[in-house]
């Protein structure tokens, strides 16, 4: 159960009722807890729906099965990504199966309750009771304000916000040490999770921490990294998470197209902060309500939208929580009415994302259901197989083992999000990769490849070493486009 401290630091605003007006923590927490779970799940349930949302599930599905089967994280189990959701999702699968995403699904809503929870909790602090419930209910709205196969799936993004709130609620109570493994928590989860150290740098300067605050924040901070190292492969993981992804992280290449995604999932996001963004915009300009470090808790977030010039949806989920803390810092000024009106204008836009997610059509899952058809009807279940494109989860619905530790086609020509210009190649691979490939392509030639570009930039007919390792297959099919090549005998 979470108790309230005396606030840390000082705030203009106690918010319309007051801190002394209060109920106690029990009855509070038994209300608020509920009703947070309950719309936890209801704003989850589209996630239940489809059997998976996007690529990166798929990847992480795949990655997962390769490490109960043996695989090292960071040698024969590779991707950009730091271990924790690798790990959570092979945890998941080694209790209850491979065979469904259910219990990660669940793992999902447990992710996002905490988060509101921790957010009410931060709320309730600083601006009263009706406050917190206020943040806690509009982090759970504002969380599915994206395309669903974004708001919906569980990957990375979903994982860190916990973490990120949680890094934030310890500064606010100046535990320096939870605060440090928070924001590991976050970078482990994914390396934009490390954004929240912003807030909380500043929130150490403003209460005046001293030496022995910042050496418990970074030992708490280096502790987990240092410890996730060591249980992978070290040089494997600064690789992997920190130095090997230059090329990828760059604006080059398909700028219109991947300018264009930035500025539409902004859109939607901002249709599905309709009820808050008039407050925000119109009181926190003019009022002191002590929100800097929330502010600052913002822009770093949006710091880390922006870094790789990708601006995929899912990137958008770590504006949430520092939105919902400042819509509410905003309402708690205003008369009773208007914030009714934010909470059900927020309730509706939750309501036609909830149905776009339920109605929707998935083509691309529905594609790669096809090939994987195909890959089951011409490789037995223990050959490898190959799927030259970006859809990873074709192994996953395919129930066969990936021929390479490069799952998508990206790692090898750095083709990734429709960015289709002059970054495109075999030498803007990952350092390595090429010769790697070879060498698992000639050791366990897979039984089927199938060329899944259907005509981006990173089909075989522009990669000349995958035209050379297919001389000894011949084509049988073809799927949507997809073509299927067979090992000749």
């Amino acid at each position: 159960m979470l108790t309230e401290a005396p606030p840390s630091l000082p705030y203009v605003s106690e918010g319309r009722r007051g801190a002394s007006d209060r109920r106690p923590a029990a009855g509070y927490w038994t209300r608020l807890l509920p009703l947070l779970a309950l719309l936890a799940c209801v704003t989850r349930i589209p996630s239940f729906a489809v059997p998976l949302w996007n690529p990166d599930e798929g990847y992480l599905a795949v990655q997962a099965r390769m490490l109960a089967h043996g695989g090292q994280l960071y040698e024969t189990v590779v991707d950009r990504k730091p271990p924790l959701v690798p790990w959570l999702y092979e945890a998941a699968f080694a209790v209850f199966g491979s065979g469904s995403l259910t219990p990660l699904r669940v793992c999902a809503v447990a992710a996002q309750l905490t988060s509101a929870v921790l957010l009410a909790s931060i709320a309730r602090r600083r601006w009263g009771d009706t406050a917190g419930r206020t943040a806690g209910v509009l982090c759970l709205l504002l969380s599915v304000g994206l395309n669903p196969e974004d708001a919906q799936a569980a990957t990375f993004e979903v994982f860190i916000l916990p973490w990120t709130v949680a890094a934030v609620w310890c500064a606010d109570r100046r535990r320096w040490a939870l605060c440090g493994i928070a924001i590991a928590g976050a970078f482990l989860a994914k390396q934009t999770g490390a954004a929240v150290a912003v807030p909380v740098a500043w929130a150490m300067w403003r209460c005046g921490a001293g030496g022995r605050d910042v050496v418990r924040c970074a030992a708490g901070v280096a502790g987990p990294v240092l410890a996730a190292a060591l249980a992978t492969d070290p040089a494997g993981f600064l690789f992997w998470t920190v130095t090997g992804s230059g090329a990828y992280a760059s604006f080059t290449g398909s700028e219109l197209h991947v300018l264009a995604r930035g500025l539409t999932n902004t859109a939607i996001l901002a249709v599905a902060c309709a009820g808050i963004l008039p407050p925000v915009v119109r009181v926190l300009r003019i009022a002191r309500t002590g929100c800097g470090e929330l502010w600052l808790w913002l822009a770093s977030s949006a710091g880390a939208v922006l870094v790789g010039f990708h601006f995929f949806g899912h990137y958008f989920l770590q504006l949430v929580p520092p939105l919902a803390l400042l819509g509410t810092a905003a309402l708690q000024i205003l008369p009773r009415d208007r914030l009714v009106t934010a909470v059900l204008t927020s309730l509706c836009c939750c309501g036609l994302f909830l149905a776009w997610g339920m109605l929707a059509p998935r083509p691309e899952l529905g594609h790669a259901q096809r090939v994987a058809q195909a890959l089951r009807a011409h490789a037995a279940a223990r050959e490898p197989v190959l799927v030259w494109g970006m859809h990873p989860e074709t192994y996953w619905l395919a129930d066969r083992a990936p021929a390479s530790r490069y799952l998508t086609a990206g790692l090898l020509t750095n083709y990734s999000g429709g960015r289709d210009g002059p970054q495109v190649g075999e030498k803007y691979a990952v350092d390595g990769a090429w010769r790697t490939f070879r060498r698992e392509f000639a050791d366990g030639p897979p039984a089927v490849v199938v060329d899944d570009s259907r005509g981006r930039a990173y089909g075989v007919e522009r990669t000349r070493s995958l035209r050379r390792m297919l001389v000894g297959y011949e084509a049988v099919g073809n799927v949507d486009g997809a073509v299927v090549y067979v090992r000749r005998n």
